[in-house]
């Protein structure tokens, strides 16, 4: 995120992760809705577009565990797919809960 700061100032930096932040909670809540619904395919395209967003604001660890969860779609790994899946939920909520914290923004 500092980057982001660096690179776009303080109004810039901020504008896009609160974007950011908003779009990867639509986006974690879709991708345990697809999972309930067992689509597969869109559970992988809804996790792949997870890393992109997660990286672009340096989310390091979520990118990573979004990209566990499509390496088990990918080996159809059923049990791993549902672990991954909920730790990749648990991490983003905390996650997103200390960048809105951190930001000052409301839930």
């Amino acid at each position: 995120m500092n980057e982001l700061y660096a690179q776009l100032g303080e109004a810039g930096a901020e504008d896009v992760v609160c974007r950011a932040i908003e779009e990867l909670a639509v986006r974690l809540s879709h991708c345990e809705r697809l999972w309930r619904q067992a689509d597969l395919p869109n559970l992988r395209k809804s996790a792949r577009s997870l890393v992109a967003i997660a990286d672009q604001i340096g989310m390091s660890a979520m990118a990573g565990i979004a990209r566990d969860v499509t390496q088990a779609i990918d080996t159809e790994d059923q049990p791993a797919i549902a672990a991954t899946l909920f730790r990749l939920l648990r991490v983003g909520e905390r996650s997103l809960t200390a960048v809105w914290e951190q930001q000052d923004l409301s839930v």
